[in-house]
């Protein structure tokens, strides 16, 4: 039995007392911290063959048409994420959480996605965008514009327009739809439907008096205006749509959140106003988002915050809808159009979380998204439906130390540094706001709440906002054509695979023999097929 005194302010016996719990945390590994079956050599060899059965039913490729396509895009979603994610999965449901399938974890086919955007090796979430949406690499903090367009140089946005795989879907009679745990006009979505050198200019009133005389057109107005009638619209941004000075449904009070336009125009109303002949409903809150039957909903509007929506950890579950209760609403409105459908849903709050060093929120949102891909899958099927799911970019996020399994995943690595003696994270940024000295020393994070929503993980270098990473991601698909993502390709690959599976866009020549029939197969699954499927879901 070890006994240790420890005397406040005695930084030789705290640091002391810190190397035996290292040592017995050590060793009490001896005891294996996994189940008595990962013991056994059968237990591997059974569930590898499995695999490798799953694996060949694959061999049969899925060559149907695309009826929908969903686009799921977690926003700084890099690959240490994903793995990190699974382990919070598992350990949220009781488990040790490295064995954790994650749902984008069950897609048959993985590729990598080169990142960098065609001015920076570390790209921004704008010109990716543009490269997984529209098709073409772009320049950084520019969307749905070509890289002949400079950031912020309103006379470089005409005659540089591009256009993305949602006006291609909407154009082949398909209905469409954005979901986003942002502002709807922020960098991802935007590049759905704008054509902007600036990301920043979510209204009129974020844009330069001579952007404006030069007739540049917000974010916000373009939303409304170069796509007529988007069939689902979900997110935040509120205060984009309306007057300055207006104040906001939710927060009267709080100036912060009041209406940003210049132009004094209401776009809600306009929107509100122009659908009043169509099946069409706008709502700003959970409860009358909830009330939304979709069979008597073609079009639908939902802003439900001024600005981003809440960390899924700080959500208000009276008010505020989840991503999985938005995404599973708005298939249900998409799938009545006989045609199919183009939705794009981003866990854009992912991002958000690591730029703040605040990994235990990015985590909880890549957790949340994975559950909104999981409710998608249910009411969608893969013989009709191709689903993607990516990230635009990395992060500069990382964990580490030998730690145990099933040790929490935002808890400490077994040992003290060999260098200051003193405890660290498992996880760990390369920059950010988390790097804190204490008299010309690293902070002791055992005195801190390690553990808690908001703790700023360490960082090596100090920055007020931690980077983006410039490491390949990844890439998971499933449904029609989800073959074709393979390898590791440029991003702006990804639109012309699903147009391609969907008989959209530019190469359609294959969809029809010489005979006028399409040559590609219809979605109609057989009882051998329904069969495989149940063996890659189980």
């Amino acid at each position: 039995m070890w006994y240790v005194t420890v005397v406040p302010g005695n930084t030789t016996t705290m640091t002391f007392f810190l190397i035996i719990c290292s040592c017995l945390a050590w060793g009490g590994l001896g005891k294996p911290q996994f189940p008595d079956q990962e013991k056994d050599p059968l237990f591997w060899n059974t569930w590898a063959q499995h695999t490798l059965k799953n694996a060949l039913t694959l061999q049969k490729l899925n060559q149907n048409t695309a009826k929908n396509l969903i686009l799921f895009l977690g926003d700084g979603m890099g690959i240490p994420t994903v793995t990190a994610a699974r382990i919070l999965k598992g350990q949220l449901s009781g488990q040790s959480g490295e064995e954790t399938q994650l749902e984008m974890d069950k897609f048959p086919f993985v590729s990598l996605s080169k990142t960098y955007n065609t001015n920076a090796q570390v790209a921004d979430s704008a010109g990716t965008a543009t490269a997984y949406l529209c098709g073409v690499k772009a320049n950084e903090g520019t969307v749905g514009v070509s890289a002949a367009a400079v950031r912020s140089q309103c006379n470089t946005t005409q005659g540089n327009e591009v256009t993305s795989i949602l006006r291609w879907a909407k154009e082949a009679g398909k209905s469409v739809g954005i979901v986003t745990t942002t502002r709807v006009n922020h960098a991802t979505p935007s590049a759905a439907y704008a054509h902007c050198v600036d990301r920043d200019w979510f209204s009129d009133g974020e844009m330069p008096a001579e952007a404006v005389q030069a007739g540049c057109k917000d974010i916000a107005r373009q939303l409304f205006e170069n796509i007529p009638n988007i069939d689902v619209i979900m997110g935040g941004g509120r205060k984009y749509m309306f007057p300055k000075n207006q104040s906001d449904v939710e927060y009267p009070g709080d100036k912060k959140h009041f209406g940003t336009r210049k132009d004094g125009r209401n776009l809600v109303e306009e929107w509100t106003n122009r659908m009043k002949n169509k099946k069409a409903q706008y709502v700003w809150n959970k409860r009358e988002l909830l009330t939304v039957n979709p069979n008597n909903v073609d079009y639908i509007l939902g802003l439900f915050e001024p600005g981003d929506l809440p960390y899924n950890l700080e959500r208000n579950t009276e008010t505020d809808p989840s991503l999985t209760e938005m995404v599973e609403l708005a298939i249900k409105i998409l799938r009545k159009n006989p045609r199919g459908f183009y939705l794009l849903v981003e866990g854009g709050r992912i991002d958000h979380g690591h730029h703040e060093g605040k990994a235990k929120q990015a985590l909880h949102e890549a957790v949340e998204m994975d559950r909104a891909i999981g409710r998608a899958g249910l009411i969608t099927s893969i013989y009709d439906t191709m689903t993607v799911v990516t990230a635009d970019h990395s992060h500069m996020f990382n964990f580490g130390g030998y730690t145990p399994r099933g040790n929490t995943i935002f808890g400490l690595a077994p040992m003290l540094s060999d260098v200051d003696q003193k405890p660290f994270t498992a996880i760990l940024y390369g920059n950010g706001p988390g790097f804190k000295v204490i008299n010309g020393l690293r902070e002791n994070v055992s005195t801190l709440d390690y553990q808690g929503n908001n703790y700023q993980a360490q960082s090596a270098v100090p920055l007020r906002m931690e980077t983006h990473g410039g490491e390949d991601v990844a890439v998971f698909a499933k449904g029609p054509m989800a073959h074709l993502l393979h390898g590791v390709h440029e991003q702006n690959y990804i639109p012309h695979v699903m147009a391609y599976a969907a008989c959209i866009g530019q190469n359609r020549d294959h969809c029809m023999s010489s005979g006028g029939a399409s040559s590609l197969s219809p979605a109609l699954p057989s009882l051998a097929a329904l069969l495989t499927l149940t063996r890659l879901l189980c």
